[in-house]
């Protein structure tokens, strides 16, 4: 910029003319310098001669020079903060090395540059300190399987110790529980011991369940054996039935034949009108016939008694046929 009166005036114009044109010249490279862009997702803070005065947005602003100054540039998107290991201790005296993650967004600008001189260290302490405070409620086991309690916990204390700084805890996580070695085996030794009993549990119900299913098969088969015999019973039942009937049908057809048999020869008996004498000679026959019997005594009607008589007319009837 000092040369440009230097060229100027090697120009041969008039000296007022010069001054002008360098006046304006450096407020314009002062205008320029003082233009101010903020990108999406940030935010400034201006001070007016050493005041908080406004906070700039996204977009081009222009400072004016010697009166305003940026106080701060601010991100407004979410962050995280990863801190170190704190050493804890639990209820139990079990001394061990927890890591936690902290997301925080700054929704206050002016709370933010001029609430806390060091924020983020002031974080990182409240953070242990809270951590160690809830740890020391916590037995070993509680520990280890409540994360998620000391973690709405943390972000509840963190959340409102932080609001007068213009920052909004949105989440902490325990990023590592890492317990001394000899806790960590003892835990190793423990869960073998758990799942070895896990497996014998599964075994002994697997044969269990096994002994169950071979018993119902013994069940069944013994059940079907029986209808299957059953129903061979009643099939056997059922033919002797049959048999028994059929056999009985045939006797009694035969008998119903021999009855026939005679009432048609007592039909032809009386169709052929027989004399006295050979209705007496078929009953001597028909005496004859149960005196063949196994009878031991014989009883002959009164009307039969003369018929001894009759006996030589009775042959000769006979040779005569």
């Amino acid at each position: 910029m000092k040369f440009i009166p230097m060229i100027l005036a090697d120009s041969g114009m008039n000296p007022a003319v010069i001054a002008i044109v360098a006046i304006v010249a450096i407020l314009l490279v002062v205008a320029i310098a003082n233009v101010k862009i903020v990108p999406q997702g940030n935010a400034t803070v201006i001070e007016w001669l050493g005041r908080y005065q406004t906070t700039w947005g996204t977009g081009m602003h222009w400072k004016v020079p010697f009166f305003q100054r940026i106080a701060k540039n601010v991100v407004l998107m979410e962050q995280v903060a990863d801190f170190p290991p704190q050493p804890v201790i639990t209820k139990d005296n079990v001394k061990m090395q927890i890591d936690t993650v902290v997301f925080y967004q700054i929704t206050d600008c002016k709370l933010y540059a001029y609430g806390h001189a060091n924020p983020m260290a002031a974080i990182e302490n409240l953070t242990a300190t809270t951590l160690r405070n809830l740890i020391g409620e916590l037995e070993l086991d509680a520990t280890l399987t409540s994360r998620d309690v000391v973690n709405v916990k943390m972000r509840s204390i963190l959340d409102e110790a932080t609001d007068p700084w213009g920052i909004k805890v949105t989440r902490v996580e325990l990023k590592n529980i890492m317990p001394p070695r000899e806790i960590q085996d003892a835990m190793e030794k423990q869960m073998k011991a758990e799942r070895e009993r896990r497996e014998a549990i599964l075994k002994a119900e697997g044969e269990k369940k096994s002994a169950i299913l071979i018993a119902e098969g013994q069940k069944e088969s013994k059940i079907l054996a029986a209808e299957a015999d059953k129903q061979a019973k009643i099939l056997a039942a059922e033919a002797e039935k049959q048999a028994k009937i059929a056999a009985a049908e045939g006797e009694a057809e035969a008998i119903l034949k021999v009855q026939t048999a005679t009432a048609e020869g007592i039909r032809m008996i009386n169709d052929s009108a027989p004399t006295q004498q050979v209705l007496t000679i078929k009953s001597l026959e028909a005496m004859e016939k149960v005196a063949n019997g196994q009878a031991t005594k014989i009883i002959i009607p009164s009307n039969l008694q003369g018929l001894a008589g009759l006996t030589t007319t009775a042959s000769e009837l006979f040779k005569a046929e």
